[in-house]
């Protein structure tokens, strides 16, 4: 189980007269056993759950295929109902309720819209160098500084990760030549293979998972990726690569790993553009809104997305306090959380949000 402080425990017990025992933080699932320990069990929010249920079918043009599929879904949206009640009592700041992954289970939700691969970072990373944190900005955002293209949905593909890829070499671009183009997830998805050669499987694997650095080794090895619109996202594997090496239109320069001191990412974002970072979704299939403190969260990495900004401010009623932030770009569309973004608090590495941090360097054309 994660390390609380003596003031997460109280209010932990405070929600639950369960009895606390120690469990496993390593992944999702152990995460939700300790949501059920720590939260009590109340249907009062099933009330209408018919009525909820039309109202999310019809806002997310949910259809199925037969009365048996439609019952099946029903089951598994009072179930997220649950969950999201769970996960309001132990993420006060943040607001969670239904959603478009309201119909899916977990396993589901992990398998088709998560794909990070916890794998060994490839030869060409290096360490990035410590940078002066003395004059950072209480806020900063690129999307103010146009380095961040709008936000994309991955579909039903566990291709998150070329997805924070992409966005990381974007603002390099930019960056380097002022130009902010869109690039082809579906490049990475078919093409990039890379392996480490150390760990058997440890492959990115399109939809079934990969990695932000190995992504960037790929780059780096066949010169660079197309823009989008001459490399077309699918969603899905095809299986052949259409790679056109005289389309490429930005290529990586070099890529680093970023310290998990957060005045240090603080400062490669401000310096080096947006970030490739991976955080653990626990709490993210629920999430609506504001900014997302959990008491819980373990520190298993699932999910890759894009660091592009922090705030110094946003109000936890529940902490009695304001609290400073990261903002982070998803790629599950502009229909999900904050416009497509994910707003988590800064100070404590939450969820993971500073363990695995990436930077990569374009070239100047």
């Amino acid at each position: 189980m994660d390390r609380f402080s003596f003031y997460s425990l109280l209010i932990l017990s405070l929600l639950s007269p369960a009895i606390l025992t120690t469990v496993s933080a390593d992944g999702l699932d152990s995460d939700e056993l300790l949501i059920r320990q720590v939260v009590p069990e109340n249907d009062d929010h099933l009330l209408n759950a018919e009525h909820h249920f039309s109202i999310f079918k019809s806002k997310f043009g949910k259809t199925y295929s037969t009365n048996e599929e439609h019952d099946y879904r029903f089951g598994v949206f009072k179930a997220n109902l649950r969950r999201s009640k769970k996960h309001q009592k132990l993420d006060p700041s943040a607001v969670h309720g239904i959603t478009k992954f309201s119909d899916l289970t977990p396993s589901e939700f992990r398998r088709n819209f998560l794909g990070l691969k916890r794998l060994r970072l490839p030869k060409d990373a290096h360490s990035a160098p410590i940078l002066p944190t003395n004059d950072l900005p209480a806020d900063f955002d690129w999307r103010d500084h146009g380095a961040v293209t709008p936000v994309k949905d991955q579909g039903s593909c566990g291709s998150c990760w070329s997805f924070s890829a992409t966005g990381a070499l974007e603002g390099a671009h930019f960056l380097a030549t002022g130009e902010l183009v869109s690039l082809s997830e579906q490049q990475l998805v078919d093409c990039d293979h890379e392996c480490d050669p150390e760990e058997y499987g440890s492959c990115d694997s399109g939809c079934n998972g990969g990695l932000m650095n190995n992504a960037f080794e790929y780059t780096l090895k066949v010169g660079g990726l197309e823009r989008e619109k001459d490399y077309p996202y699918t969603g899905r594997d095809r299986g052949t690569c259409k790679f056109d090496k005289s389309k490429i239109v930005a290529s990586v320069s070099n890529f680093s790993v970023v310290s998990i001191d957060e005045d240090q990412i603080a400062a490669n974002l401000v310096t080096n553009g947006p970030l490739a970072i991976a955080i653990n979704a626990a709490f993210m299939q629920t999430y609506i809104g504001g900014v997302s403190c959990p008491y819980i969260c373990g520190k298993h990495l699932d999910h890759g997305v894009l660091l592009v900004g922090f705030g110094s401010a946003a109000f936890a009623p529940i902490r009695l306090k304001e609290k400073p932030y990261w903002i982070i770009k998803n790629s599950w569309g502009q229909n999900w959380g904050n416009n497509g973004y994910y707003h988590i608090c800064r100070g404590r590495n939450v969820c993971g949000v500073d363990s695995m941090v990436s930077t990569v360097a374009a070239i100047h054309t």
